[in-house]
């Protein structure tokens, strides 16, 4: 569905929450091209669907205070919103330290770039070339991906004397968190969890099948005997709902 200038001039004028929905309808395919891109170029650990959930309320700002009259499509608006959403949301969840998480992002885009050049395989020489690197660099950096995304942080990796330690402990840096932050991450933990328990059931329902059960908006549709553009009004207001109860608590 195209989103005519009539309609942001309503919307504009009104704040009506079905145009609303409507808007946000027209543009998740963005919020799914978007977290696709980046999905692509993050370790395993950072799915594509939790980047779909924080473009959602880079979408839902975007909404908010776009302005059509100062003559930028909202498309490239959004973009910029949507992705800036993502890439905040990425940045908290990161505590891959700075350097090896440089080395991942080249690694990933220099791989994509030759398989597009190239159009098959990269093997492992001519990825090691193009990042500068030597094979048996490439096989490290690969193997230290490997671990964050499969091993354990508690489990322990032999280095200089055949000394034993965490693997945790050689991730970290200057850069983590200290347990200020981490008590401020805590109580916005609780805080979400009050206002999820707080919220109507069915706005319960529609985000615990979301993101908790991890079904589609087709399959949540079919639980609840409603279309799937419903169920996408239905998260979306869930989503406002909630957003709204949290800043009643900020203040």
């Amino acid at each position: 569905m195209a989103v005519t200038d009539e309609m942001w001039r309503k919307y504009r004028q009104s704040r009506d929450a079905e145009l609303k929905n409507e808007i946000v309808l027209a543009h998740l395919s963005l919020v799914k091209y978007l977290a696709g891109r980046l999905a692509v170029k993050l370790p395993t650990f950072i799915g594509q669907e939790d980047l779909e959930s924080y473009g959602i309320f880079g979408l839902l700002e975007a909404v908010e205070k776009f302005n059509p009259d100062l003559g930028v499509s909202f498309k490239a608006y959004a973009y910029n919103r949507i992705r800036g959403a993502m890439i905040d949301e990425i940045r908290k969840l990161n505590w891959i330290p700075r350097t090896l998480w440089q080395k991942i992002q080249l690694l990933n885009s220099t791989k994509e770039r030759l398989q597009k050049e190239l159009g098959e395989q990269v093997n492992h020489e001519v990825l090691a070339e193009a990042m500068g690197i030597t094979v048996s660099e490439l096989y490290k950096l690969e193997g230290q991906v490997n671990l964050l995304s499969l091993s354990s942080l508690d489990e322990t990796v032999s280095v200089a004397d055949g000394e034993r330690v965490r693997w945790g402990d050689m991730i970290q840096d200057a850069d983590s968190p200290d347990p200020l932050d981490m008590i401020e991450k805590e109580e916005s933990k609780r805080l979400l969890i009050k206002a999820i328990e707080e919220l109507p059931e069915k706005d319960r329902t529609v985000l615990a099948l979301y993101y908790q059960e991890e079904l589609t908006l087709k399959e949540i549709g079919k639980v609840l005997d409603v279309s799937e553009s419903r169920v996408c009004q239905l998260h979306t207001r869930a989503l406002n709902r909630l957003r709204s109860k949290l800043e009643q608590e900020a203040y």
